[in-house]
């Protein structure tokens, strides 16, 4: 199975693409969706809608993995990372892919199995449960990483238990 992780943001949407059984999981492909700060948040959500629209084009993922809208200090960021958040939602469904949503507890639980792991922890585990030696280029591809990695756990351990009933 293949999953497409996303980490919302204005200026940096990470974006990663796995390959697992439920088990072993490998890293296709990861990067960063870049906004210029200056354009008017319309015009950033579009440019995320294209580039993720061409994302599931190349790599065709079977699912798509996003994490749920956190309490923020500033209502105005949470605002526009919600704005995104529905960007990669609506993407999704237009593709016809079902989508994993987890909290960052849940995603930091499942990678690290901290739930208050640091950024640099996350990268770390993430680096390790895809054996990969590829220096991952942000903390925002990293993240997508590991929301991939949540949902592919979460479904292969959902798969396993229904394979025992």
């Amino acid at each position: 199975m293949k999953i497409l992780g996303v980490d919302c943001g204005t200026e940096r949407t990470g974006y990663g693409v796995i390959s697992t059984d439920g088990r072993r999981h490998s890293l296709i492909s990861t990067g960063v969706i870049r906004n210029k700060s200056t354009l008017p948040l319309c015009e950033r959500l579009a440019v995320i809608a294209a580039e993720l629209r061409a994302l599931i084009a190349a790599h065709t993922p079977e699912a798509v993995a996003v994490e749920d809208i956190f309490h923020a200090l500033n209502a105005k960021s949470a605002f526009k990372l919600a704005h995104v958040r529905g960007v990669v939602l609506l993407v999704a469904a237009e593709a016809g892919l079902p989508v994993g949503e987890y909290s960052p507890l849940e995603v930091k639980m499942s990678v690290v199995g901290f739930g208050r792991a640091e950024k640099q922890q996350v990268q770390l585990m993430v680096r390790s449960i895809l054996k990969t030696d590829l220096v991952v280029e942000t903390f925002d591809a990293s993240d997508a990483l590991a929301v991939a990695l949540c949902h592919a756990m979460r479904a292969g351990t959902l798969a396993a238990i229904g394979a025992r009933r």
